[in-house]
Protein backbone atom coordinates (compact mmCIF):
# COMPACT_ATOMS: atom_id res chain seq x y z
CA UNK A 1 0.00 0.00 0.00
CA UNK A 2 1.32 3.41 -0.93
CA UNK A 3 1.36 6.02 1.98
CA UNK A 4 2.77 8.57 -0.23
CA UNK A 5 0.54 11.81 -0.11
CA UNK A 6 2.09 14.07 -2.05
CA UNK A 7 0.25 15.66 -4.84
CA UNK A 8 0.18 13.94 -8.32
CA UNK A 9 2.32 15.13 -10.54
CA UNK A 10 0.74 16.48 -14.18
CA UNK A 11 2.23 14.38 -17.55
CA UNK A 12 2.07 15.34 -21.26
CA UNK A 13 1.05 12.50 -23.47
CA UNK A 14 4.98 12.00 -25.11
CA UNK A 15 5.91 11.73 -21.13
CA UNK A 16 2.94 9.19 -20.18
CA UNK A 17 4.33 6.49 -23.03
CA UNK A 18 7.99 6.73 -21.99
CA UNK A 19 6.75 6.49 -17.89
CA UNK A 20 7.87 3.37 -16.08
CA UNK A 21 7.67 -0.57 -17.16
CA UNK A 22 3.53 -0.28 -17.21
CA UNK A 23 3.21 2.77 -19.21
CA UNK A 24 6.11 1.35 -21.90
CA UNK A 25 2.91 -1.33 -22.38
CA UNK A 26 0.11 1.29 -23.74
CA UNK A 27 0.14 1.55 -27.69
CA UNK A 28 -2.07 4.74 -27.12
CA UNK A 29 -2.96 7.26 -24.23
CA UNK A 30 -6.01 8.85 -26.08
CA UNK A 31 -9.54 6.88 -27.31
CA UNK A 32 -7.77 3.42 -25.71
CA UNK A 33 -9.74 0.19 -26.66
CA UNK A 34 -10.21 -3.16 -25.39
CA UNK A 35 -7.34 -5.28 -24.65
CA UNK A 36 -7.87 -8.78 -25.65
CA UNK A 37 -5.96 -11.80 -24.11
CA UNK A 38 -5.99 -11.61 -20.49
CA UNK A 39 -7.67 -13.73 -18.02
CA UNK A 40 -10.70 -12.53 -16.82
CA UNK A 41 -10.73 -11.10 -13.69
CA UNK A 42 -13.30 -12.31 -10.89
CA UNK A 43 -15.75 -10.85 -8.59
CA UNK A 44 -15.29 -12.28 -5.21
CA UNK A 45 -18.70 -11.74 -3.08
CA UNK A 46 -18.73 -11.75 0.30
CA UNK A 47 -18.16 -15.05 2.47
CA UNK A 48 -20.51 -15.97 4.62
CA UNK A 49 -17.56 -17.48 6.78
CA UNK A 50 -17.38 -15.96 10.37
CA UNK A 51 -14.00 -17.33 10.71
CA UNK A 52 -12.64 -14.07 12.71
CA UNK A 53 -16.17 -14.08 15.50
CA UNK A 54 -14.53 -12.55 18.78
CA UNK A 55 -11.08 -12.16 17.03
CA UNK A 56 -8.83 -8.67 17.77
CA UNK A 57 -7.53 -7.84 14.37
CA UNK A 58 -4.61 -5.47 13.86
CA UNK A 59 -3.35 -4.21 10.11
CA UNK A 60 -0.89 -2.00 9.21
CA UNK A 61 -1.34 -0.03 6.15
CA UNK A 62 -4.84 -0.26 5.52
CA UNK A 63 -5.84 2.79 4.33
CA UNK A 64 -5.80 1.68 0.40
CA UNK A 65 -5.18 -1.29 -1.57
CA UNK A 66 -5.10 -4.80 -0.16
CA UNK A 67 -4.93 -3.39 3.42
CA UNK A 68 -8.19 -1.66 2.65
CA UNK A 69 -9.85 -5.04 1.17
CA UNK A 70 -8.05 -7.21 3.83
CA UNK A 71 -10.00 -4.44 6.68
CA UNK A 72 -13.64 -5.33 5.21
CA UNK A 73 -13.57 -8.76 4.98
CA UNK A 74 -12.07 -9.29 8.26
CA UNK A 75 -14.97 -7.22 9.77
CA UNK A 76 -17.35 -8.90 7.41
CA UNK A 77 -16.14 -12.32 9.16
CA UNK A 78 -16.55 -10.78 13.02
CA UNK A 79 -13.28 -9.70 13.34
CA UNK A 80 -13.14 -6.99 15.79
CA UNK A 81 -10.19 -4.76 13.29
CA UNK A 82 -8.21 -2.00 14.33
CA UNK A 83 -5.94 -0.83 10.86
CA UNK A 84 -3.22 2.21 10.52
CA UNK A 85 -2.08 4.25 7.66
CA UNK A 86 -0.85 7.70 7.68
CA UNK A 87 -3.65 9.69 5.80
CA UNK A 88 -6.28 10.20 8.43
CA UNK A 89 -9.66 10.91 5.98
CA UNK A 90 -8.93 7.57 4.60
CA UNK A 91 -8.96 6.12 7.64
CA UNK A 92 -11.75 7.79 8.84
CA UNK A 93 -14.02 7.01 5.85
CA UNK A 94 -13.15 3.13 5.88
CA UNK A 95 -13.79 3.47 9.81
CA UNK A 96 -17.22 4.53 8.68
CA UNK A 97 -17.71 2.38 6.53
CA UNK A 98 -17.03 -0.94 8.16
CA UNK A 99 -19.40 0.29 11.27
CA UNK A 100 -22.32 1.30 9.17
CA UNK A 101 -22.23 -2.31 7.54
CA UNK A 102 -22.50 -3.51 11.20
CA UNK A 103 -18.99 -4.20 11.53
CA UNK A 104 -16.58 -2.91 14.14
CA UNK A 105 -13.55 -0.90 13.22
CA UNK A 106 -10.93 1.62 15.15
CA UNK A 107 -8.70 3.54 12.52
CA UNK A 108 -5.53 5.42 14.38
CA UNK A 109 -3.13 7.26 12.66
CA UNK A 110 0.34 5.99 13.04
CA UNK A 111 3.62 5.88 10.59
CA UNK A 112 5.19 2.67 10.82
CA UNK A 113 8.70 4.20 10.24
CA UNK A 114 8.23 6.13 14.01
CA UNK A 115 8.92 3.23 17.08
CA UNK A 116 6.46 5.50 19.40
CA UNK A 117 4.09 5.59 16.78
CA UNK A 118 3.78 1.69 16.36
CA UNK A 119 3.61 0.88 19.83
CA UNK A 120 1.22 3.19 20.12
CA UNK A 121 -1.28 1.78 17.69
CA UNK A 122 -0.83 -1.48 18.78
CA UNK A 123 -1.12 -0.88 22.47
CA UNK A 124 -4.64 0.96 22.05
CA UNK A 125 -6.20 -1.60 19.97
CA UNK A 126 -4.98 -4.35 22.20
CA UNK A 127 -6.26 -2.01 24.91
CA UNK A 128 -9.57 -1.01 23.12
CA UNK A 129 -10.52 -5.03 22.21
CA UNK A 130 -9.00 -6.86 25.39
CA UNK A 131 -5.97 -8.15 23.48
CA UNK A 132 -5.12 -9.52 20.23
CA UNK A 133 -4.93 -12.66 18.01
CA UNK A 134 -4.42 -11.71 14.27
CA UNK A 135 -2.05 -9.09 12.32
CA UNK A 136 -1.75 -8.90 8.75
CA UNK A 137 1.47 -6.54 8.57
CA UNK A 138 0.92 -4.98 5.14
CA UNK A 139 2.29 -1.24 4.99
CA UNK A 140 4.83 -1.24 2.26
CA UNK A 141 5.62 1.66 -0.51
CA UNK A 142 8.01 1.67 -3.32
CA UNK A 143 10.72 4.03 -5.10
CA UNK A 144 11.33 2.53 -8.57
CA UNK A 145 14.69 4.09 -10.46
CA UNK A 146 18.48 2.37 -10.61
CA UNK A 147 20.36 1.82 -7.73
CA UNK A 148 22.52 5.22 -8.29
CA UNK A 149 20.56 7.14 -8.59
CA UNK A 150 18.46 6.74 -5.52
CA UNK A 151 19.31 9.16 -2.58
CA UNK A 152 20.08 7.98 0.80
CA UNK A 153 16.60 9.15 1.69
CA UNK A 154 14.93 7.61 -0.49
CA UNK A 155 16.33 4.37 0.31
CA UNK A 156 15.86 4.45 3.74
CA UNK A 157 12.14 5.56 3.29
CA UNK A 158 11.58 2.26 1.49
CA UNK A 159 13.69 0.05 3.58
CA UNK A 160 12.39 1.50 6.95
CA UNK A 161 9.08 1.52 5.87
CA UNK A 162 8.62 -2.39 4.51
CA UNK A 163 11.42 -4.47 6.55
CA UNK A 164 12.07 -1.73 9.69
CA UNK A 165 8.37 -1.23 10.08
CA UNK A 166 7.47 -5.37 9.87
CA UNK A 167 10.04 -5.44 12.84
CA UNK A 168 8.58 -2.74 14.98
CA UNK A 169 5.25 -4.29 14.50
CA UNK A 170 6.51 -7.61 15.04
CA UNK A 171 7.94 -6.60 18.31
CA UNK A 172 5.10 -4.75 19.85
CA UNK A 173 2.65 -7.61 18.70
CA UNK A 174 4.38 -10.37 19.87
CA UNK A 175 3.84 -9.73 23.58
CA UNK A 176 0.06 -9.16 23.36
CA UNK A 177 0.02 -12.51 21.20
CA UNK A 178 1.70 -14.44 23.84
CA UNK A 179 -0.56 -13.06 26.33
CA UNK A 180 -3.63 -14.29 24.78
CA UNK A 181 -1.96 -18.00 24.14
CA UNK A 182 -1.00 -17.84 20.51
CA UNK A 183 -2.11 -15.99 16.98
CA UNK A 184 -1.20 -15.30 13.59
CA UNK A 185 0.76 -13.40 11.79
CA UNK A 186 0.59 -12.26 8.39
CA UNK A 187 3.47 -10.81 6.39
CA UNK A 188 3.11 -8.89 3.09
CA UNK A 189 6.29 -9.62 0.68
CA UNK A 190 6.27 -9.30 -3.02
CA UNK A 191 7.02 -11.40 -5.81
CA UNK A 192 10.07 -9.83 -6.44
CA UNK A 193 11.57 -11.54 -3.65
CA UNK A 194 11.66 -14.26 -5.72
CA UNK A 195 12.32 -12.75 -9.30
CA UNK A 196 12.75 -8.83 -9.93
CA UNK A 197 13.56 -6.69 -12.63
CA UNK A 198 15.80 -3.12 -13.07
CA UNK A 199 14.50 -0.18 -10.86
CA UNK A 200 13.81 -2.21 -7.79
CA UNK A 201 16.84 -2.24 -5.40
CA UNK A 202 15.01 -0.95 -2.50
CA UNK A 203 12.00 -2.83 -2.57
CA UNK A 204 13.38 -5.99 -3.82
CA UNK A 205 16.35 -6.11 -0.99
CA UNK A 206 12.76 -5.00 1.45
CA UNK A 207 10.69 -7.72 0.89
CA UNK A 208 13.46 -10.19 0.34
CA UNK A 209 14.57 -9.20 3.83
CA UNK A 210 10.81 -10.02 4.77
CA UNK A 211 11.27 -13.66 3.92
CA UNK A 212 13.62 -13.96 6.46
CA UNK A 213 12.48 -12.13 9.21
CA UNK A 214 9.18 -14.28 8.96
CA UNK A 215 11.27 -17.22 8.71
CA UNK A 216 13.45 -16.53 11.69
CA UNK A 217 10.32 -14.94 13.96
CA UNK A 218 8.47 -18.03 13.17
CA UNK A 219 11.22 -20.34 14.81
CA UNK A 220 11.58 -17.72 17.36
CA UNK A 221 7.11 -18.20 18.30
CA UNK A 222 6.27 -21.29 17.66
CA UNK A 223 6.50 -22.51 20.63
CA UNK A 224 4.24 -19.45 21.83
CA UNK A 225 1.65 -20.95 19.29
CA UNK A 226 2.49 -18.09 17.01
CA UNK A 227 2.51 -18.21 13.41
CA UNK A 228 3.93 -16.03 11.46
CA UNK A 229 3.99 -16.35 7.26
CA UNK A 230 4.71 -14.57 4.48
CA UNK A 231 2.26 -13.67 1.67
CA UNK A 232 3.92 -13.19 -1.93
CA UNK A 233 1.51 -11.34 -4.07
CA UNK A 234 2.28 -10.93 -7.55
CA UNK A 235 1.59 -7.41 -9.26
CA UNK A 236 -1.42 -6.21 -7.80
CA UNK A 237 -4.09 -3.10 -9.34
CA UNK A 238 -3.79 -0.85 -6.32
CA UNK A 239 -2.76 2.94 -6.07
CA UNK A 240 1.14 1.55 -5.14
CA UNK A 241 1.49 -0.05 -8.34
CA UNK A 242 -0.66 2.87 -10.18
CA UNK A 243 1.49 5.72 -8.86
CA UNK A 244 4.60 3.78 -9.46
CA UNK A 245 3.54 3.98 -13.23
CA UNK A 246 3.37 7.32 -12.97
CA UNK A 247 -0.51 7.77 -13.62
CA UNK A 248 -1.76 8.88 -10.50
CA UNK A 249 -3.02 11.93 -12.73
CA UNK A 250 -4.83 9.85 -15.17
CA UNK A 251 -8.37 9.26 -15.61
CA UNK A 252 -9.45 5.51 -14.26
CA UNK A 253 -9.69 3.80 -17.80
CA UNK A 254 -6.89 5.06 -19.10
CA UNK A 255 -4.85 3.49 -16.63
CA UNK A 256 -6.82 0.58 -16.86
CA UNK A 257 -6.00 0.02 -19.95
CA UNK A 258 -2.30 0.78 -19.62
CA UNK A 259 -2.59 -2.03 -16.60
CA UNK A 260 -4.16 -4.45 -18.59
CA UNK A 261 -1.26 -3.71 -21.50
CA UNK A 262 1.33 -4.24 -19.17
CA UNK A 263 -0.48 -7.68 -18.07
CA UNK A 264 -0.10 -9.37 -21.23
CA UNK A 265 3.62 -8.99 -21.49
CA UNK A 266 4.52 -9.05 -17.97
CA UNK A 267 2.47 -11.91 -16.37
CA UNK A 268 2.88 -14.85 -18.25
CA UNK A 269 0.49 -17.05 -16.56
CA UNK A 270 -2.76 -15.50 -16.38
CA UNK A 271 -1.90 -11.94 -18.32
CA UNK A 272 -3.63 -9.50 -16.12
CA UNK A 273 -2.96 -8.14 -12.68
CA UNK A 274 -4.56 -9.51 -9.43
CA UNK A 275 -6.88 -7.41 -7.80
CA UNK A 276 -6.74 -6.13 -4.01
CA UNK A 277 -9.74 -8.47 -3.09
CA UNK A 278 -8.20 -11.80 -4.71
CA UNK A 279 -4.86 -11.05 -2.54
CA UNK A 280 -7.18 -10.19 0.63
CA UNK A 281 -8.71 -13.58 0.40
CA UNK A 282 -5.49 -15.16 0.54
CA UNK A 283 -4.55 -13.07 3.28
CA UNK A 284 -8.10 -14.05 5.12
CA UNK A 285 -7.12 -18.04 4.99
CA UNK A 286 -3.55 -17.27 6.04
CA UNK A 287 -4.92 -15.69 9.07
CA UNK A 288 -7.56 -17.96 10.08
CA UNK A 289 -7.18 -21.13 11.94
CA UNK A 290 -7.62 -23.44 8.82
CA UNK A 291 -3.90 -24.22 8.52
CA UNK A 292 -2.23 -25.11 12.10
CA UNK A 293 0.90 -26.72 11.04
CA UNK A 294 1.75 -24.16 8.67
CA UNK A 295 4.50 -21.41 10.07
CA UNK A 296 7.73 -19.85 8.44
CA UNK A 297 6.00 -20.13 5.04
CA UNK A 298 6.10 -18.30 1.92
CA UNK A 299 2.95 -18.07 0.24
CA UNK A 300 2.92 -17.12 -3.39
CA UNK A 301 -0.10 -15.73 -5.29
CA UNK A 302 1.00 -14.23 -8.36
CA UNK A 303 -0.93 -15.40 -11.55
CA UNK A 304 2.21 -17.21 -12.65
CA UNK A 305 4.86 -14.78 -12.35
CA UNK A 306 7.21 -16.46 -10.84
CA UNK A 307 6.66 -19.80 -12.32
CA UNK A 308 7.94 -18.87 -15.46
CA UNK A 309 11.07 -17.05 -13.78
Amino acid sequence: MSENTEEPRRYSRRRLLATGGIAAGVGAVAGVGLVQGGAKTPQIGPSAARRFAGKVVLITGATSGIGRAAALRFAAEGGKVGFCGRRENLGAALEREIRASGGEATYVRADVRSEDDVKRFVDTIAGKYGGLNVCFNNAGVTVQKPLHEYSAAEWDDVVGTNLRGNFLALKYEVPHLKAAGGGTVVVTASSNALATDAGRAAYTASKRGLVGLVQTAALDYAAAGIRVNALVPGTTNTELVRRAGGAMALPDPVWEAMAANWALSNVPGLKRMATADEIAVFALALASGDFPYMTGAQLVIDGGKTAHA
